[in-house]
């Protein structure tokens, strides 16, 4: 019994056997998103995260296609450029009676089509005969509903579940329903265009017979009911419409475009301003990006922040969305069950069974220690895309609790440090953005004992100083803006003394309770260089040992170095290769001047896209070394699309051509651009600033890169910065 593993995190999400070996396809819209398979069904195989799901509860679990009684073969299959539709073509098998082929393969064309909108999934399947006869052969479509909550799709076991009740079957309709735990009835209606022949609590099934170079069509929709609530459906024709229309509104990306010579990093970045669009959801304070599908479609604090501030530069209403639903979730007394202490920002929030009966703490989840200093930091990024003083002015209130708890709360022993320890029985462990179980550890793997302090922390509350430092002087503060200034200033001092290593070149991962450092070269110090707070003499060793070949891995910086005793590439954090992180990392490698460094990571990741499906960037992959010819390895149970993953090649990019924006003196800001050999053009159309609007090119020339103003509308001025 000494030789077995035992995993006691009790979120780990549970893989108990190896992915499908096709890649997943995945819609989204609003509170609903689902899971495929390559031929558009939805199946109990590899780590069992198919299905439709809407509010945190998967409401079906199974459907699966049938053409008499075998499985069509699939042509192909892909998500539409804009996320918008899921299209897959398949044909029939050979279908024979005896020994004899009575309607050859490829006779008859499927084509499906779905997409999410109004928590509902509608469904077309046409069928064409190119045959020269007639064909008369069956269609069935097989369902089921488990009703699970996010959790137990994830791998926790309950206790006690609720119950399922009677179906309700009618000619053209089957309505499947479960009363949880909570007390609430979640319905998923089934219904049929045209009438089925046969229709039963578990398929429907469709006698076809369709003349040479006929079709027919069949619709399928399922709906999903919680509560007293239903939405209405309508019919397939007039649903896409109007989920186009409201994919391509204005409302909710108004980004800039962005152009390049390069047709496969434009690949890249239309995938991820369609991910984007796809995961940003219209909530009653503004559009949120929720975190990543399947695990984390919900609205996270600090994925929310950090993706918003990847994408600032784009598109600022993102970030002011997030701000907004922030504030208004902003902790207000100390709960410790939800980790919640007054001026805390919220971590996570969900709307599932398990969530509602409080097995999970997440329903209003304050568990992360990082979240209120970057808060702080996005508000004053924000503030300085926009010049938005009446909106600063709306959340400075929120702003000073989240100072205070930083000071009050966060620094639990006054020792200078914001540190973290979880209160919530059912909690996470470790609090930082690597929030595995394991993810915190001394030199020789000993895992650390809290409260722990770790080092991008430090960083995040060192720049939330000076921004809010800032704030304060807009708003006439000058008291409380010296004060700040004075706080960061000693912070910067304290931190360099206490967390730089001369032995590692970095520095430190954390200090423990004991305030020992945790002597790990990890990816933590890179956010160092992101918030500032890096000594320019320190920045420069840092840099080079993340970019050293420990922890460099071809692709991207590793989250722990491979000389550390817990490095393990396939890791969640232990060795992995996290895109938001490299991008972070980037833009602090620029901010000091590092601009190769900074293209480095970007033509990594951008090497890593194209192999990657549908040119969409992962949560993260695994860590192993860039091996010639082969992409990069992937992860198990990686999210896809996730936020800020989609949202990192807009900051890489905005690394290497040093654009920052100051709308307050409407200015843009080019500081040393620089692009790697693949790209010898990028092209900025209608980048806002204010009321104003301007067109810039980027061309790489041997020595340097130039910039061009090609439109102009508005007072709005470019300069370069040395």
């Amino acid at each position: 019994m000494d030789d077995i593993i035992k995993v006691e995190d009790q979120f780990y999400i549970l893989a108990t056997t190896a992915a499908a070996e096709d890649r997943v396809r995945v819609l989204k819209h609003g509170e609903t998103f689902a899971v495929f398979d390559r031929y558009g069904d939805i199946r109990p195989v590899g780590l069992g995260e198919e299905g439709i799901y809407h509010e945190g509860t998967r409401f079906l679990s199974r459907l699966e296609l049938r053409l008499g009684n075998t499985r069509p073969l699939l042509l192909s299959s892909t998500v539409r450029d804009d996320n918008t539709l899921l299209a897959v073509d398949l044909t029939n098998p050979d279908v024979k009676i005896g020994e004899q082929i009575v309607v050859p393969r490829g006779t008859l064309h499927l084509f499906r089509s779905k997409f999410l909108w109004q928590a509902a999934c509608y469904e077309r399947i046409k069928i064409l005969n190119h045959g020269l006869v007639p064909v008369q052969i069956s269609l069935s479509l097989s369902f089921g509903a488990d009703f699970d909550d996010i959790f137990e799709v994830r791998g926790l076991n309950r206790p006690k579940k609720g119950r399922y009740l009677d179906d309700h079957i009618e000619k053209e309709s089957v309505v499947l329903s479960y009363q949880g735990l909570d007390g609430v009835i979640r319905r998923a209606w089934l219904e049929c265009s045209p009438r089925p022949n046969e229709i039963s609590r578990s398929y429907v099934n469709f006698l076809l017979f369709v003349n040479p170079k006929d079709e027919t069509t069949i619709f399928a929709t399922v709906s999903c009911q919680s509560g007293n609530g239903r939405l209405p459906v309508i019919s397939y024709d007039q649903a896409l419409p109007e989920a186009e229309q409201a994919f391509h509104s204005p409302k909710r990306i108004d980004a800039c475009g962005i152009y390049t010579s390069n047709d496969q990093f434009n690949d890249w970045l239309n995938r991820s301003v369609a991910d984007l669009r796809m995961m940003v959801t219209d909530t009653e304070k503004g559009p949120f990006p929720y975190a990543g599908v399947p695990w984390f479609s919900t609205v996270f604090g600090r994925d929310g922040i950090i993706t918003a501030l990847e994408f600032l530069w784009i598109d600022p209403s993102i970030a002011k969305g997030v701000l907004a639903y922030l504030a208004a979730y902003q902790a207000q007394e100390v709960v410790p069950e939800q980790d919640a202490e007054p001026g805390k920002i919220l971590h996570e929030t969900r709307r599932g069974e398990m969530a509602a009966l409080k097995e999970v703490p997440f329903g209003l989840y304050y568990g992360s220690v990082d979240s209120t200093p970057l808060f702080i930091m996005l508000a004053g990024a924000y503030y300085e895309r926009t010049g938005d003083r009446d909106f600063i002015e709306s959340i400075w209130p929120n702003i000073l609790r989240a100072l205070t708890w930083i000071d009050e709360y966060g620094d639990m022993d006054r020792d200078g440090f914001v540190e973290y320890l979880k209160h919530s029985s059912k909690g996470l462990i470790h609090q930082g953005w690597k929030d595995s179980k394991d993810s915190v550890f001394h030199a020789d793997g000993t895992l650390a004992e809290g409260p722990l302090a770790l080092c991008e922390v430090q960083g995040y509350v060192y720049a939330a100083k000076q921004h809010a430092a800032q704030l304060a002087d807009l708003l006439g503060e000058t008291k409380k803006a010296a004060e700040l200034w004075r706080d960061a200033d000693g912070l910067e001092e304290r931190f360099d003394k206490a967390f730089w290593s001369q032995e590692l070149s970095t520095y430190v991962l954390a200090l423990d309770g004991k305030k020992r450092p945790c002597r790990v070269r990890s990816s933590n110090a890179g956010h160092c260089l992101f918030t500032g707070i890096a000594a320019p003499q320190r920045a420069r060793l840092t840099a080079d040992t993340l970019l050293g070949e420990d922890s460099f891995s071809g692709w991207g910086i590793r989250t722990v170095a491979a000389s550390e005793a817990r490095y393990n590439p396939m890791s969640y954090h232990n060795g992995s290769v996290w895109p938001h992180d490299n991008a972070l990392t980037a833009y602090g490698f620029a901010q000091y001047g590092f601009k190769n460094a900074a293209i480095k990571l970007l033509s990594g990741l951008f090497d890593a896209s194209l192999f990657l499906d549908l040119r969409r960037m992962p949560e993260l992959f695994c860590g192993f070394s860039r091996r010639p010819g082969e992409g990069p390895t992937l992860y198990p149970v990686a999210c896809a699309p996730q936020s800020w993953a989609a949202a990192s090649v807009f900051l890489l990019l905005q690394a290497c051509l040093g654009l920052s924006i100051k709308a307050p003196v409407r200015q843009i800001h080019v500081s040393h651009p620089v692009l790697p050999e693949f790209l010898r053009e990028v092209q900025i159309k209608n980048l806002r600033v204010g009321e104003s609007s301007v067109d810039l090119v980027f061309q790489r020339h041997e020595d340097d890169v130039g910039i061009n103003i090609l439109k102009k509308e508005g007072d709005v001025k470019i300069l370069l910065v040395k």
